[in-house]
């Protein structure tokens, strides 16, 4: 009996669990990253199979162990539930071919996926994730397997810990002493996912205190819809900030590849102003210099620092398949997405929430400000943001429609401001006068429309977005 067809996108592969998300198509999904390797790299070398703190991923990884190893890969299987950014690294510190990390990062509870990652721990560009997609079989009945009983006797699958090794990357990228010596309160909010223990195990041991909240494994997510560190789902977070009289809210999303942030007030920091203080930060706390990658759903404000320190800067789709590639090809100092995912030189060409996390944390010590104030400051330097976007579910049976719907509009102007350009390169993002802008996508992962605008007048965010939404008849 033939399986409904898998269908890759912005980061690999994402279903229900226990509809389409089920053994067999994961270890489909395994067979068609096998046969890509074995053509593109040969098995000679090993491949790193980790997971996230959802239902049954150990189970899922085991699985796609099994396929991996039935097609003569040394397997390396992670020990435990490990930050996506750790398990990118251990593929450059075993010179692996790559990597599957079952997680479904910051989907419903409901959900589950198959990430694939390249040689250099980086997400793979589309035509290589179209080429893993034409290799997966119709059904599971064929599969190579290799039992993960008879793999660990045989030494083709292994358990490993990526933890040390990436430790020491990270402080070979911040200076962790005078944040453990700052008398700093930290809260870390890791959204019941694979965070949790990492900030403490970096910072704590002098009078820096760190506090983690959700630290437990809980695949339904209690308190928040999902694991994405945005409101409503930081709103715990927030309130716990003010509660325990916290400097800062660091958060990190499901597999921790993502942050999210919140003044010493309990006020959210959405993460397009979160790229403006990173790249601030690198460019004038730390005088880097290089060039800066942004997709074109994130801040305009990157524009601006690029001018005022001279680097170049490039746009791309959304997503880290286009980032992480764009990345390694212009030796990058930051690449990110308005997502909350930021790379950096220097480390893997894979988001970090945790680094992004102790980035902030280190700009404030140098600079001896608090969160709130670092805005003030970067608005002082670029000029002030105010971002805001609506997520939409929909049904798979809408998309045409409504894609067809943005694909033809064409309007003067929006929320009263003239459109001066627009930009389909990914999705339909409306160029504004005031240097405001509109962005329409569907979403490569969910069945979702999301509409997004930024804009330097915070009264024009709601008549922005409201135009963007009967962009496509909502």
């Amino acid at each position: 009996m033939e399986s409904v067809p898998i269908k890759f996108g912005t980061d690999g592969w994402r279903g229900r669990i226990a509809d389409n998300y089920t053994f067999s198509s994961v270890r489909r999904c395994a067979d068609g990253f096998a046969q890509y390797l074995a053509e593109a790299e040969g098995t000679g070398r090993p491949v790193i199979v980790g997971y996230d703190r959802r239902f049954a991923s150990e189970s899922f990884a085991a699985a796609a162990s099994e396929v991996l190893a039935g097609h003569g890969f040394q397997v390396l299987l992670t020990k435990e539930a490990t930050p996506t950014p750790a398990i990118s690294h251990a593929v450059q510190e075993h010179n692996a071919v790559g990597a599957v990390n079952i997680t479904a990062s910051h989907n419903p509870p409901e959900d589950n996926g198959f990430k694939v990652r390249d040689r250099f721990g980086g997400a793979l560009p589309p035509q290589k994730l179209k080429q893993i997609e034409d290799r997966i079989p119709d059904t599971a009945d064929r599969v190579a397997r290799l039992r993960l009983s008879e793999g660990l006797d045989t030494g083709l699958i292994t358990y490993i810990d990526p933890g040390p090794a990436y430790l020491a990357k990270i402080e070979t990228l911040v200076e962790l002493d005078p944040i453990r010596n700052a008398g700093l309160h930290v809260l870390v909010d890791v959204m019941w996912g694979n965070g949790a223990g990492w900030f403490p195990r970096l910072l704590e041991g002098a009078s820096t205190q760190v506090t983690e909240i959700h630290s437990e494994r809980n695949p339904i997510f209690p308190e928040m819809d999902r694991p994405e560190p945005i409101p409503p789902n930081v709103d715990v977070g927030l309130a716990a900030t003010v509660e325990f009289g916290a400097d800062v809210l660091v958060v990190t999303d499901g597999d921790a590849d993502r942050v999210g942030l919140g003044d010493e007030r309990g006020t959210f920091i959405d993460q397009l102003r979160v790229y403006g203080l990173l790249a601030y930060y690198l460019l004038e706390v730390r005088g880097g210099r290089g060039p800066i990658v942004k997709t074109l759903s994130t801040t305009s404000l990157l524009f601006k620092l690029a001018e005022m320190y001279d680097v170049p800067i490039y746009e791309t789709g959304v997503g880290f398949k286009y980032v992480a590639p764009k990345m390694l090809e212009v030796d990058a100092l930051i690449g990110g997405e308005e997502s909350g995912g930021f790379a950096f030189r220097g480390h893997v060409p894979e988001r970090d929430g945790i680094l992004a996390g102790l980035y902030i944390l280190d700009m404030m010590v140098q600079l001896e400000r608090k969160p709130s104030e670092l805005i003030e400051l970067l608005f002082e330097r670029v000029g002030p943001s105010y971002y805001k976007r609506i997520d939409t579910p929909m049904e798979a049976s809408e998309r045409a429609e409504k894609q067809s719907l943005a694909e033809s509009a064409d309007p003067e102007r929006i929320g009263g401001l003239k459109v001066t350009g627009i930009n389909r390169t990914d999705g339909h993002k409306f160029e504004l006068e005031d240097g405001s802008w509109l962005l329409v996508r569907f979403s490569g992962t969910e069945p979702v429309v999301r509409v997004y605008c930024e804009t330097p007048d915070e009264e024009n965010v709601d008549p922005i977005l409201a135009d963007g939404l009967r962009i496509v008849g909502l």
